[in-house]
């Protein structure tokens, strides 16, 4: 009982400490840098401490069954600690009589004992036996001197005693009259709990693969995700994620109306469904419903289940991204992360990327959109002068603060360089089948020297969500050669892409940078590599001793070698009988042997000296 009360009460302790004391904000992401980020900051809290964070199923269930396991041990404790007989024998207790009894008290109380246990009264009474056992060492031990004295030297009456450990049973496991309702219940929980539960860890656990998604989520990316789907697909092909298969399929009828109504807001801007599945109908609807920025309209049901979506949108998204890999679609990656970076910021593709700052709406777009600079996207918005920032009329001074620090200081403004080289090469060309590298360099120019990055700005999105980029490189094809999400978080951040350099010629390739949770901030360069010829190489002349190193046996061959000298001798020793009858065969083979091991060593002499000579001819006629 106590391997099972030990651990949990531990988990127990830990939630609690979570919940009141343990976490920060920063460990929750309930980071405020703006007071649209507030909002989202105070949910974070109220979702990650608290008594909200107790309320848990499996949590109250546990402490549950720990606080009655706690109960039924702490009353064994007392039990065995009072009437136990390892702790202590003590025979005035066991006899009902004070320490000054004489001899007439000690039997009489033993014969009124005697009566009531022993054992021809009580049959099949293995209680009533023990305490027969009990009374009778206790009457031995004050009556008999020799045993008196072993009592009062080694606290039991037969004297010194070696240790020795049992376990105690209830006496309901040991009635006769109960073995059949203990046996039933032994083979319940060998027989059918305990494999019950194997085969429940199993069977669930055996449907995830990479990055805790399922397998049959990345059979449908496989089977949905094209050469060049569009990003108005994805998330029709996100809802048939096989994570919200139980929780995105209709129930009741008053679910199937409010999903309805929503498609109808939701409908000019999505695109024309695939299937017609309701799990994916639904899903899409409250993705569509996310996207567009509409989710005032849910139902508390309906926004617990796109939370859910949202939640496990990240390792999602980076699952469609592996599956593009694979599949070497270029255009269709590039469109996925384009996709995670609208779910994080609840932006569609028609949107402009100005609606990523805090209380912009499309009013205020309109605005910028008239002005004469025409800033209409994220980067030519920041490197207007602050007074001609268009837009901002309406705010008051603390959003215009806001909206200036989210500008300078949150979202990145990076700088991406990129240079090709080959590791240990004596000059900058590269040759075919060179290991070549790519060096990326990100620079996050608006963030201080020693400063780390933060996570990313994006208060609609109910989650924490890190700031990363994604390195891409691929050919004008649009075939992938590499592709790697980078999450460092200093002001400098390096990737090294390293391939094989192709055959001889002159190659241009696309390297692509994206936010995973920015819009508008992605950079695009060409990468050019020229490979040459490598016969124009120096030969490559292996050492001497390198080659000697060749012909060395490696520690395997040694040991494999020491093995069959073991097995020859062994062998030897078994057929030492045999020697004697093949002595005169085995002296002549030996012979022949020799003869014709001492003709190939003259043979072989002869050719080095003819290969001598013409050695020196070469060498005497330059």
């Amino acid at each position: 009982m106590s391997f099972y009360l030990v651990p949990s009460w531990y988990s127990i302790l830990k939630r609690f400490y979570k919940a009141f004391l343990g976490l920060r904000d920063e460990d929750i992401g309930a980071v405020a840098r703006t007071a649209a980020e507030k909002r989202k900051a105070d949910k974070l809290k109220r979702e990650s401490k608290g008594l909200n964070t107790l309320k848990a199923s499996g949590f109250l269930i546990n402490l549950a069954v720990t606080v009655v396991l706690s109960i039924v041990f702490v009353v064994l404790l007392q039990n065995v600690s009072t009437d136990g007989e390892v702790n202590s024998f003590d025979p005035f207790q066991i006899l009902g009589i004070d320490e000054d009894a004489d001899t007439k008290a000690i039997k009489k109380a033993y014969r009124a004992l005697s009566l009531v246990y022993h054992p021809d009264k009580n049959p099949n009474n293995p209680a009533a036996e023990a305490t027969f056992q009990k009374v009778a060492k206790a009457y031995e031990c004050l009556t008999d001197e020799t045993a008196k004295e072993n009592w009062r030297l080694y606290g039991n009456p037969d004297g010194k005693q070696a240790l020795a450990v049992s376990i105690g049973l209830p006496s309901i496991l040991l009635d006769t009259d109960n073995r059949n309702f203990v046996l039933v219940i032994y083979l319940i929980f060998m027989v059918v709990l305990i494999p019950y539960g194997v085969w429940t860890y199993y069977s669930k656990s055996s449907k995830f693969g990479e990055k805790d998604v399922m397998y049959d989520t990345y059979s449908w990316y496989h089977h949905t995700l094209g050469e060049n789907t569009l990003i108005k697909s994805l998330p029709e092909f996100f809802a048939g994620s096989a994570e919200f298969r139980q929780c995105n399929m209709p129930k009741t009828q008053s679910e199937k109306e409010e999903i309805g109504k929503i498609m109808s807001t939701v409908r000019s801007n999505m695109q024309k469904p695939k299937y017609n599945h309701p799990v994916l109908v639904k899903g899409n609807v409250l993705l569509h419903s996310h996207l567009l920025r509409k989710t005032d309209e849910l139902s508390a049901s309906a926004l617990e289940d796109l939370k859910y979506m949202l939640r496990t949108s990240g390792s999602l998204v980076d699952a469609m991204i592996s599956v593009c890999q694979y599949q070497e679609n270029l255009a269709t990656a590039l469109n996925c992360i384009e996709f995670g970076q609208m779910i994080t910021q609840a932006c569609w593709v028609r949107d402009s990327n100005l609606l990523q700052l805090p209380y912009f709406t499309a009013q205020e777009i309109k605005h910028v959109e008239k002005a004469k600079s025409k800033a209409n996207d994220i980067k030519s918005y920041r490197t207007l002068a602050d007074d001609q920032k268009k837009g901002m009329a309406d705010f008051t001074g603390e959003q215009k603060d806001d909206i200036l620090r989210c500008l300078n200081d949150v979202i990145p403004d990076i700088t991406v360089e990129s240079k090709v080289f080959v590791d240990d090469d004596e000059d900058d060309k590269v040759y075919e089948g060179d290991l070549c590298t790519i060096q990326v360099t990100i620079t996050r120019n608006n963030l201080r020297d020693g400063a780390k990055v933060g996570l990313a700005h994006a208060p609609r999105f109910p989650y924490p969500r890190q700031e990363a980029w994604w390195v891409c490189l691929g050919t004008k094809e649009g075939k992938i050669i590499n592709i790697e999400k980078v999450s460092s978080t200093g002001k400098v951040v390096e990737h090294k892409i390293k391939f094989l350099a192709p055959r001889v010629g002159t190659y241009e390739f696309d390297l692509h940078v994206k936010s995973n949770a920015y819009i508008g901030l992605d950079e695009k360069q060409t990468v050019s590599l020229t490979t040459l010829d490598n016969s124009v190489l120096p030969e490559y002349k292996i050492h001497p001793d390198d080659a000697e190193l060749d012909d060395e046996p490696t520690l395997f061959e040694e040991m494999l070698n020491a093995n069959v000298e073991q097995d020859s001798d062994s062998d030897d020793d078994s057929d030492s009988d045999d020697e004697d009858d093949n002595a005169k065969t085995s002296v002549a083979d030996r012979k022949k042997a020799e003869m014709l091991k001492a003709r190939k060593a003259a043979a072989a002499a002869g050719d080095d000296d003819e290969d001598d000579d013409e050695v020196e001819e070469v060498y005497a006629e330059k």
